[in-house]
């Protein structure tokens, strides 16, 4: 089984991902953000995840580990442009890998807070660039398609609790 955290930057999906690998038995993370380290990078894009290979690199990625170690994949990545994420979320189906999506959510301000106040990456003007795609796909349709938690006023821990919950009940 795979466990997606999705959400923007700032929603907290780094931090809470390794509290619900702690949670859940025979869990692993997996960053697929990792599969695009690659120097130099990939030509003509500002976003590894419009470069072709990502998305079914992802899927191959996942099943293969998944073939091999067998447990769950507890996957914290941002997808925001719903093809992609038919794309990954078909290819994993095809494999029989079922797919529990969340959607870590917060209101603008607290994301916004977030990202500037952060002490690890300090502020980033990336990953604010991407507080309005967020809001767009959220309204659109990513809301529609997982289910959300919002991390507005919750904890970190708390929210991996609820997530541990959902997947294990």
């Amino acid at each position: 089984m795979i466990v997606w955290l999705n959400g923007t930057h700032g929603a907290g999906k780094t931090t809470t991902s390794a509290l619900v690998q702690q949670l859940i038995p025979d869990s692993r993370v997996f960053d697929a953000e990792t599969l695009m380290d690659i120097t130099p990078g990939l030509p003509g894009t500002d976003n590894f995840q419009h470069w072709p290979p990502w998305r079914p690199l992802v899927v191959e990625t996942a099943r293969h580990v998944l073939d091999y170690t067998g447990g769950t994949l507890v996957m914290p990545m941002t997808v925001l442009v719903e093809q992609y994420w038919r794309e990954i979320s078909a290819g994993l189906a095809q494999h029989s890998i079922p797919v529990r999506h969340f959607v870590l959510h917060a209101d603008q301000e607290t994301l916004r807070g977030r990202i500037e106040g952060d002490t690890d990456m300090g502020p980033s003007a990336f990953r604010l660039k991407y507080l309005a795609p967020y809001a767009e796909a959220a309204r659109t349709w990513l809301h529609d398609e997982a289910e959300v938690i919002d991390t507005t006023h919750l904890t970190p821990t708390l929210a991996a609790q609820r997530i541990a919950e959902a997947v294990t009940s």
